[in-house]
């Protein structure tokens, strides 16, 4: 099943999920001037076939004072299948990485890191990262400032 088998009303609704998880059926229903049963079903339907996930709370992380914010690039030594998919494998189990990408270009993998300060992040990296086999190079950027954090997918500029 590909996106083009969602209609404008299931894209309406996935925005409007993006934006509030938290919204009933009635209330989807409501905004989207369609019927509650209708609404529920669509859910259902695209909770049942993958495209709805899972949902969220987003927290203010200004709450919790500083964070360190890294986003990491990785290049492993061996690049055959096994290597890359071991390497996906143990990365997903480390709770500091929010997002791990195999990418193209220079480095193989693009990790966004948050850990409490520097000496967290560099016990990460010893104590985790440098850990796992096939690790070569890595390339660490720290967040400065957030101008921007959207969570959610620009749908109607994908279909």
């Amino acid at each position: 099943m590909n996106a083009h088998t969602l209609d404008q009303i299931d894209l309406n609704i996935l925005s409007l999920l993006q934006q509030d998880a938290r919204l009933t059926s009635k209330e989807l229903a409501y905004k989207l001037r369609k019927g509650n049963t209708t609404i529920f079903a669509r859910v259902t339907r695209m909770k049942t076939l993958g495209y709805i996930t899972g949902s969220v709370t987003l927290i203010d992380r200004k709450k919790f004072g500083d964070m360190l914010i890294a986003f990491t690039q990785v290049n492993i030594t061996n690049h055959s299948c096994e290597a890359l998919t071991a390497f996906q494998k143990n990365v997903v189990h480390f709770p500091e990485v929010l997002e791990c990408y195999q990418m193209t270009g220079a480095y193989d993998f693009l990790l966004k890191i948050v850990v409490i300060d520097m000496p967290a992040y560099n016990n990460f990296l010893v104590q985790k990262l440098a850990r796992l086999q096939n690790i070569g190079a890595l390339e660490s950027h720290f967040v400065l400032t957030e101008t921007k954090r959207e969570l959610g997918y620009p749908l109607e500029s994908l279909l």
